[in-house]
């Protein structure tokens, strides 16, 4: 393909995309096929001559497209938002054509200054505190990481380096491998199962708090075990607070943990994931208070603000941690600018686990420009809206119940009864294909989660939601009835 078949082909591509996302509610939410469907379907190599792109483009909608679960479409309820807008799409568009590896200022110095400075402008966006912004001076700074997951996994491996060092400053006859031994990270009982898995691959132990009754951790229970360790003589080095809990969006006292995780000297770390984009609403800012105590604070943009997956936010209120933990330096990524005091200038491969590292802050560039503060405020308000529109149509039957108290987006709802009972519904609600939900356990309760996903979701999507889920359980209990009378 020379360049002219390019702008030709990229124009048609465009059109189809463009396509794609206006048409979707047209689409079935979720695919009929069965696991293993594509295989027969495609050759058992790749072909030894070139194919042209008509073939290679009608086997999209042959293909792909009958296994894609359509997750911006307005149907779809499941897990929590992806974003997505065309703006982000043309910067993605755009970065694949720069085609940079950004791993340091000298491989592409836009790829690293761009990131510093829309962290910073993201920052302010949330009202972060000023020590988490690099600014020109300052002392922390944001880093963009592919997901979440890794975000908590960088910070835990920082604060683990941290704390060997000053044990070992403190204890010099103690090795690195006893020390190891004796440490312990903390998180939620209702925390994303990456925090366990950070531990995991981190070598160290890690134990749950019990959450109170509205799934929150309290002071006194993160004190209560810590104290129980301490004793034991264990260290405890790393706690993650969540904002927004993937099960049922609660959120961890964090003015409450955060005077204990500094006075214990515990690197409080803050995943906000989903429920992070609605801080830059002031009427949910709140919800944030108590970051001032953290050591580092991570959300999603690629989430809940319009920016395509991947797109992670991560802040660190001193970056000598991160950088103290992963630098290595090579001769062959050394340049000779590096010498002169601005702190990317070593690159900001050194904040994270890959090397390489895509040109993604094109994409919050382009969106937080061409939507404004205002434009993403009121896309986060519209979700926030709906879910409470869904949520007054569950309160109205009274065969449901509510699970958790509705803050953001998701609505935590099931059928008053038997956990057996809600698990015929989902199937029968996901097997209809017409909307498409997951569940999660509250305690010993089976839920079902109903999330405000698609950028395009209208009330008329929500209320049509509500019908065909209110008819389906009308039909399941006509159906459980009888089946327990015959019983």
């Amino acid at each position: 393909m020379d360049a002219a078949e390019f702008r030709r082909r990229g124009k048609e591509m465009v059109e189809y995309v463009a396509d794609y996302l206006e048409k979707i509610e047209k689409r079935q939410v979720f695919p009929d096929v069965e696991p293993g469907y594509l295989r027969p379907l495609i050759a058992d190599c790749a072909p030894q001559d070139p194919e042209s792109f008509e073939d290679v483009f009608k086997d999209i909608e042959k293909i792909i497209m009958p296994g894609v679960t359509h997750w911006h479409s307005p149907y779809f309820f499941a897990y929590f938002p992806a974003a997505s807008s065309f703006p982000a799409l043309l910067a993605d568009m755009l970065c694949g054509g720069i085609g940079c590896v950004g791993f340091s200022w000298a491989a592409s110095p836009a790829c690293t200054e761009l990131e510093t400075v829309m962290l910073d402008w993201l920052g302010k966006m949330v009202n972060l505190p000023e020590e988490f912004l690099a600014g020109k001076d300052g002392q922390g700074g944001g880093v963009i990481q592919g997901s979440a997951s890794e975000a908590t996994l960088i910070a835990l491996l920082a604060a683990r380096t941290k704390i060997i060092r000053q044990v070992q400053s403190e204890k010099p006859e103690l090795t690195e491998t006893e020390i190891m031994g004796r440490l312990v990270a903390y998180a939620s009982d209702q925390a994303h199962s990456s925090v366990e898995r950070a531990a995991l691959i981190g070598a160290v132990k890690i134990k749950n708090v019990p959450s109170d009754d509205t799934f929150s951790v309290r002071g006194s229970a993160l004190k209560k075990v810590l104290d129980e360790d301490k004793a034991a003589g264990l260290i405890p080095f790393f706690f993650c607070a969540t904002l927004g809990t993937t099960s049922c969006c609660s959120f961890d006292k964090l003015l409450e943990l955060g005077p204990i995780c500094n006075k214990e000297n515990i690197w409080m770390h803050i995943d906000a994931a989903y429920a992070g984009s609605a801080f830059i609403c002031p009427e949910f800012r709140h919800l944030l208070n108590g970051v001032e105590f953290a050591d580092s604070f991570n959300f999603n943009p690629h989430k809940w603000l319009l920016v395509n997956f991947d797109c992670s936010a991560m802040w660190v209120k001193k970056r000598s941690d991160l950088i103290g933990a992963f630098k290595l330096e090579p001769l062959y990524l050394q340049h000779h600018h590096q010498e002169h005091g601005l702190f990317f200038l070593s690159g900001l491969q050194h904040w994270q686990i890959p090397l390489g590292r895509r040109f993604r802050s094109l994409k919050l560039w382009f969106v937080l420009r061409m939507y404004g503060v205002k434009g993403l405020q009121e896309h986060i308000r519209k979700h926030i809206r709906l879910s409470h529109q869904f949520e007054h149509l569950v309160l109205q039957d009274e065969r449901f119940e509510i699970c958790a108290e509705v803050v953001l987006g998701l609505v935590c709802f099931r059928l008053k009864g038997s956990n057996e009972l809600n698990e015929a519904l989902l199937k029968s609600i996901n097997d209809a294909k017409k909307i498409h939900l997951v569940p999660c356990h509250l305690r010993e309760k089976f839920v079902l989660r109903f999330a405000i996903c698609s950028r395009t979701v209208e009330s008329t999507h929500i209320k049509f939601a509500w019908q065909h889920i209110s008819q389906l359980a009308t039909d399941l209990l006509k159906t459980w009835e009888q089946n327990h009378h015959q019983q």
